[in-house]
């Protein structure tokens, strides 16, 4: 049995079918649909860092495995911060950039990055790394990394980097009261307190499936997502003709909450689900009232989850103030081939001593669990 890796500029060259056939399950990031509307509308760019090249892998003309990978020219967008590595990079005089980079852009989210089917053909992911590392030495790359992959092992010469984000878990609760009465009494209080807060504003939400929002709704939450990055002088790199392309593309697994008052959206938040999993993805509002973000983002996301049988709601990187609304540390993972040996010791030190104070830090976030029997 002999596999053949090649390596695509446009996920279009291939079927979108067959790719979506490598899937292991329904994770919407790693789509067809979701990956090509990136390409397809404006997203990715050689100046913006994203450079489409994709590994598949085949059995004479059969697709039995794929990745989505790019020629990454900064570290922008990726959620797994190596600005250090490439500081050290230039300290000595050497190009850290471009490097190769599994990942989906702009989504730190956790999930299959190496697509080789649910019944996979053995040694395909073997392969599928033998490739990324041979194409950093024939195109004479620094690297190669896999963000936010599921597999948690890294193979041989690969060092392995891991990192908390807060997930919500899904404990069989009938309704959100129920959920609340599994938190301690002054946790359940605040939560109260900011919903309280965002009801007495006139503040009511409605929730809308793509095929359920209407071009101005998807305009509205555009423009949320705008004010957002905006607001934090960072890059805005997904179009408006992207979130329609998502409400077409993917109508049942794209959730928009707005929040409306007086009749008019002053706030939403743009999501994706699975068949299990609900995961957060860009907010923003007009008017930023009192607790209006933590109900948007988290409360309604959590009802939502309640409501629809999901069994974990997963809001986005980064964020401590989200232990406190019920969400709880949880391991993200990445993998990292770096092709010269001396700095891929250092690196392997550091990240050795990077893992033990991770460590001790998720027993400290344990420690502040706002369940009442954790």
């Amino acid at each position: 049995m002999i596999i053949t890796a090649r390596f695509i500029d446009r996920i279009n060259e291939i079927d979108a079918a067959q790719w979506d056939a490598l899937r292991p399950d329904d994770n919407p990031f790693v789509s067809h649909a979701f990956l090509a509307g990136l390409e397809e509308h404006g997203c990715l760019s050689a100046r913006n860092g994203w450079v489409p090249h994709h590994l598949t892998l085949h059995i004479g003309d059969v697709l039995v495995g794929a990745a989505p990978v790019y020629l990454k020219g900064n570290s922008h967008g990726e959620f797994v911060f190596d600005h250090a590595w490439a500081e050290a990079y230039w300290r000595n005089g050497i190009d850290y950039y471009p490097k190769l980079l599994c990942a989906v852009p702009y989504s730190p989210v956790a999930g299959p990055r190496l697509l080789i089917g649910k019944q996979p053909i053995g040694d395909l992911r073997d392969a599928a790394l033998a490739a990324l590392t041979a194409e950093v030495q024939r195109l004479e790359l620094s690297s190669a990394h896999i963000n936010f992959d599921e597999a948690s092992t890294p193979a041989s010469d690969w060092l392995a980097r891991s990192d908390w984000q807060f997930h919500w878990t899904n404990r069989s609760w009938a309704n959100f009261d129920a959920f609340l009465q599994s938190l301690s009494a002054k946790k359940r209080k605040n939560i109260r307190q900011e919903r309280a807060q965002v009801e007495r504003a006139g503040i009511r939400f409605r929730w809308l499936h793509g095929d359920e929002a209407s071009d101005a709704d998807i305009a509205r939450m555009h423009r949320f997502y705008l004010v957002t990055f905006s607001d934090k002088g960072n890059l805005a790199a997904l179009s408006l003709d992207f979130f329609h392309h998502l409400a077409r593309s993917l109508p049942r697994q794209t959730l928009i909450i707005l929040a409306d008052r007086d009749g008019e959206a002053v706030a939403g938040a743009l999501l994706l689900r699975s068949a299990t999993t609900l995961y957060g993805r860009y907010w923003g509002a007009m008017d930023p009232l009192p607790g209006l973000h933590f109900e948007t983002c988290y409360y309604q996301g959590i009802e939502y989850c309640l409501a629809n049988g999901l069994d974990r709601f997963e809001p986005g990187a980064q964020g401590e103030h989200k232990l406190a609304r019920g969400f709880l540390p949880t391991a993200t993972h990445s993998q990292h081939y770096i092709d010269d040996p001396l700095f891929r010791a250092a690196i392997k030190d550091a990240l050795e001593r990077e893992t033990v104070g991770q460590q001790r830090y998720f027993a400290e976030l344990m420690q502040h669990s706002p369940y009442r029997h954790d």
